[in-house]
């Protein structure tokens, strides 16, 4: 990756290095890749939608649609990427970053196999280990979900 004049970071993280930050795996990493991030500011990534994905069999399997709950789940492992760069580091083996909390959800348009998600996040603020953003998803450039999303950042065991 490279900076560019703006200070944000360019380029692409593709998916195995989006795995060393996420403790998700298929069918549940839901972030494909990632075009820019701005450590302590804001991240763009995408997420390709594909029929073969489980839930599509059965969620409306005669007009499949992606369940908006994975949707908002998209936007919260973006946000996790955003989290763990603008800490600079990698998660350790023992570090859990979890969701907390979801307010101001708005759906705006179905999402469909076939589509490009298009996920934001910007940093809003954060305190101690609790940091909350706002999310936003695109396809073709239209926004069609939206969330502020609260996570934490935990130790288990």
């Amino acid at each position: 990756m490279s900076e560019n004049k703006l200070g944000a970071v360019s380029g692409v993280m593709e998916v195995e290095e989006i795995k060393t930050f996420l403790a998700h795996r298929y069918p549940f990493l839901l972030v494909d890749r990632v075009l820019e991030v701005e450590a302590g500011k804001s991240i763009r990534c995408i997420k390709n939608v594909t029929i073969n994905e489980p839930h599509f069999t059965g969620h409306f399997p005669n007009a499949p649609i992606m369940p908006g709950v994975l949707i908002i789940e998209a936007l919260a492992q973006a946000t996790g990427l955003l989290g763990f760069k603008t800490m600079g580091s990698e998660p350790q083996d023992n570090m859990l970053y979890i969701l907390a909390g979801v307010d101001k959800v708005k759906f705006r348009k179905q999402v469909v196999p076939g589509d490009q998600l298009e996920l934001r996040a910007e940093l809003v603020k954060r305190k101690g280990k609790i940091w909350k953003f706002s999310g936003t998803a695109f396809v073709d450039g239209k926004k069609v979900a939206s969330a502020d999303i609260m996570c934490a950042v935990t130790e288990q065991g």
